[in-house]
C-alpha cells in the first residue's frame, strides 16, 4: 500500500503544471503531449528507480552554488543526472554542425557548447550534409534576426525529413537568446526542434540530447544568478589570430528597448583567476588580440573572493546614473584591465560592448598608458535626443554624452570612436531624429552600428510605450541616420591618410588574392598588397607577410568603411609602441628601395 502511495505521489510530482522540471541542478522542460507519449514501460523503470529512496527536495530545485563557485579552469563539473544512465549522456562520436548568428557573445557561447559537448565525446562536422546533431546559437535583439532563424529552421526540418535510415535521424536544436524568448512556440506549437537550451543551459546540452535522442523533446531555459562559465575553457576556433573572452554575463541596465535582461539574465562578473588563465592559454597558442566580452563589459567587478569584497562604490562617468542600487566593492573593470594586459604585451586588449556610464577616468588614462590596449572606445549612443535618451532610460542627457565624449579625447589622444544609433524609437520626432544627425556630425565616429527600432515583447517600451513610428519613416530616418555617417567617416580616415598604421594581418582580402587586409588599432580594416616586407630593425631579413603579423602599413586612401595602403615592415607590438618615422627613414631608405617610409606618425582628432 505504501508502494502504491509513495508511486502516485511521484507521478503527481512528475506532472506538475509548470513547464520546468529541475533534477540536480538541471532544468529539464518538456511539453505534455511528449510525457504523455513516453512509453509506460519506460515509466514504470523510472518509478522503480525513484521508489527505492524516494525524491528528495534537491530533485526540484535549482542548485544553490554560492558555496561552490569555481574561479579556475578545467574543474570537472557534476555532470550525473538523476533518471539517466551515466554513460547516456555520451556523445559516442556523433557529429555537431554549429551555426552561430548575431553578436560576438553568441560566437563565444557556441565556443563554449562546443567545449561542454567535445568532452562528452562528440565530433565537430565541417559539413551540414554529416552531421547527426545541428545546433543554431541565435539571436533575439531584433525581429529581423529572429525571422533568419524561423526560415532557417524550417530548411532544416526539410533537410531532416530527406534523411535515410542509413544516415541515422538528425537532431535540431536551438540555443541562446531566442530560445529563452520563445521556448513554448519552438518545442509545442511549431514542433521544428528537438532541443532548446537557453544561454545558461550549455552544461545541460548532453542531457537535453540525450534526451532526445531517446524521442523526447527537451529543455532548459532557466536563467541563473551564478553561471560564468568560469570552468569551461572554451574551444576558440581563432581567424587571424584573434579571440574573444567572454568576462562577464547578463545586464542589469533594463534600457526600455532592449531584450538582453530578459533572455541572458541578470549581470554577474566571472572570477578573475579564470579569465587570466584562458587569456595566457590564448597566449601560449599564439593568438595576437582578445576581446574581451560582456553585454556591459566596462561594468565588471568581481566579488568572488574576500580580498575583493572592499567597500569602494562603483565609479560612473560624470552626469550618468543607473536605475539600479551602485555596486559596493569588488574587483572592477580598471583592475581586470590592467592585469589582463601586462600577460603579454605583444597581445592587443579591445573590449565590447561597454556603458558610456561605466567610464571613470581611471579606465580613460590605463588605455592611454598602456601600447597594448587599443585606443579604440565603443560608445553606444543610441539616440542625439535627450528626450528619446530619457524614455530610453539610458540615464544620460546629449550634453552629458557629450562632455565625455570630449572627456575621452583629452585623456586619450588620437582615439578612435564608434557607437550604436537606433532610428525611429517610440515616439520620436523629426526634431529627435535632427538630433541624432547632428550628434554624428559632432563627434564624427569612424565605425557605426545603426538600426531601425524593432519592439520586442518583455521589454520596458513594449509595456509602457507606443511603437508609433511608422516602418517606411524609420527606414528612411535610418538611410539618413547611414548616409550622415559614411560622409563624417570619410574625413575621419581620411585624415589619416599619410600616416603610419599598425595592422593585425587577418587574412586575404575578399575581392583579390593579391591583397591583404587586417585591422588597424582604431579598429578600421586596411587593405594592402600582399608582398614580402622586411623587420624594423636594420638588417633584418625581407619575407613574406604571414597571417598573425604586425606590420606597419602607410595609408594611401580611404573611405568611410576602410583605408588603403602598402606595408613598409613587419613589427612586433612592444616595438611599434617606441617606433619613430624620423628615426627609420634614412636607413629604410637605404636598406629597402621597394617600400617608401611613412613621413607621419598615426594622426586623429576627435571631432
Amino acid at each position: 500500500m505504501r508502494s502504491r502511495v509513495l508511486k502516485l505521489n511521484l507521478q503527481k510530482l512528475l506532472t506538475l503544471s509548470s513547464p520546468s522540471l529541475s533534477i540536480h541542478g538541471r532544468s529539464c522542460s518538456v511539453s505534455a503531449s511528449v510525457n504523455r507519449s513516453v512509453n509506460v514501460k519506460q515509466k514504470d523503470e523510472l518509478f522503480k528507480t525513484k521508489l527505492a529512496t524516494g525524491p528528495g527536495f534537491h530533485d526540484f530545485i535549482k542548485d544553490a552554488s554560492a558555496s561552490k563557485k569555481s574561479t579556475g579552469i578545467n574543474q570537472e563539473s557534476d555532470n550525473r543526472h538523476a533518471y539517466l544512465p551515466e554513460d547516456a549522456t555520451d556523445g559516442n562520436s556523433r557529429k555537431v554542425f554549429f551555426e552561430t548568428y548575431g553578436c560576438q557573445m553568441n560566437v563565444n557561447d557556441t565556443e563554449i557548447a562546443w567545449s561542454i559537448l567535445q568532452k562528452k565525446g562528440y565530433l565537430r562536422a565541417k559539413e551540414l550534409t554529416e552531421a547527426d546533431v545541428v545546433l543554431l546559437v541565435t539571436c533575439s535583439v531584433r525581429e529581423k534576426a529572429e525571422q533568419t532563424i524561423w526560415n532557417r529552421l524550417k530548411q532544416l526540418t526539410a533537410l531532416k525529413k530527406k534523411r535515410t535510415k542509413a544516415q541515422g535521424p538528425m537532431k535540431i536544436g536551438l540555443l541562446g537568446c531566442m530560445a529563452e524568448r520563445l521556448k513554448s512556440e519552438l518545442l509545442e506549437r511549431e514542433k521544428l526542434l528537438d532541443i532548446v537550451a537557453g544561454p545558461d543551459a550549455y552544461r545541460d546540452l548532453p542531457r537535453l540530447l540525450a534526451l532526445a535522442s531517446g524521442g523526447q523533446r527537451a529543455s532548459n531555459v532557466l536563467l541563473s544568478l551564478e553561471e560564468t562559465y568560469a570552468d569551461v575553457m572554451p574551444v576558440h576556433h581563432t581567424t587571424g589570430h584573434s579571440a574573444f573572452v567572454s568576462i562577464m554575463r547578463g545586464c542589469d541596465n533594463m534600457c526600455s528597448y532592449c531584450i538582453v535582461p530578459f533572455t541572458r539574465g541578470r549581470e554577474r562578473s566571472r572570477p578573475v583567476a579564470s579569465i587570466l588563465e584562458e587569456v595566457r592559454l590564448l597566449s601560449e597558442q599564439g593568438v595576437r588580440e582578445v576581446t574581451l566580452l560582456g553585454q556591459n563589459v566596462n561594468s565588471y567587478r568581481d566579488t568572488s573572493e574576500q580580498q575583493f569584497c572592499g567597500s569602494e562604490p562603483t565609479q560612473l562617468s560624470r552626469g550618468f546614473s543607473t536605475v539600479y542600487r551602485i555596486r559596493q566593492g569588488g574587483l572592477r573593470f580598471a583592475d581586470l584591465l590592467d592585469r589582463v594586459s601586462l600577460i603579454d604585451p605583444n597581445m592587443r586588449i579591445r573590449f565590447t560592448s561597454p556603458h558610456p556610464k561605466d567610464f571613470p577616468d581611471e579606465v580613460l588614462h590605463l588605455i592611454q598608458e598602456r601600447g597594448n590596449i587599443c585606443k579604440q572606445i565603443h560608445l553606444p549612443a543610441q539616440s542625439g535626443s535627450s528626450r528619446v535618451l530619457q524614455a530610453m532610460r539610458r540615464g544620460y542627457t546629449r550634453e552629458a554624452y557629450l562632455e565625455l565624449v570630449e572627456n575621452v579625447c583629452r585623456i586619450i589622444p588620437g582615439v578612435s570612436l564608434s557607437s550604436d544609433f537606433i532610428a525611429g524609437f517610440c515616439g520620436e520626432t523629426e526634431e529627435d531624429h535632427l538630433e541624432s544627425l547632428s550628434l554624428l556630425r559632432a563627434v564624427r565616429y569612424n565605425v557605426g552600428f545603426l538600426f531601425a527600432y524593432s519592439m520586442r515583447k518583455k521589454t520596458h517600451a513594449y509595456h509602457r510605450l507606443q511603437d508609433d513610428v511608422p516602418a517606411e519613416v524609420k527606414q528612411r530616418r535610418l538611410q539618413e541616420l547611414i548616409s550622415v555617417f559614411r560622409e563624417e567617416a570619410v574625413r575621419v580616415n581620411s585624415s589619416l591618410v599619410g600616416s603610419t598604421q599598425l595592422v593585425l594581418v587577418e587574412g586575404e582580402s575578399k575581392r583579390s588574392a593579391q591583397e591583404l587586409s587586417g585591422r588597424s588599432d582604431g579598429n578600421v580594416k586596411v587593405i594592402f598588397p600582399k608582398q614580402e616586407v622586411p623587420g624594423l630593425d636594420p638588417g633584418s631579413y625581407v619575407e613574406p607577410i604571414k597571417l598573425g603579423d604586425y606590420i606597419l602599413v602607410k595609408i594611401t586612401s580611404a573611405s568611410s568603411q576602410s583605408m588603403r595602403g602598402y606595408p613598409v615592415c613587419r613589427t612586433t607590438l612592444s616595438e611599434a609602441t617606441h617606433y619613430s618615422p624620423d628615426t627609420h627613414l634614412s636607413t629604410l631608405q637605404q636598406q629597402h628601395s621597394t617600400a617608401e617610409p611613412p613621413k607621419d606618425s598615426h594622426v586623429h582628432s576627435c571631432g
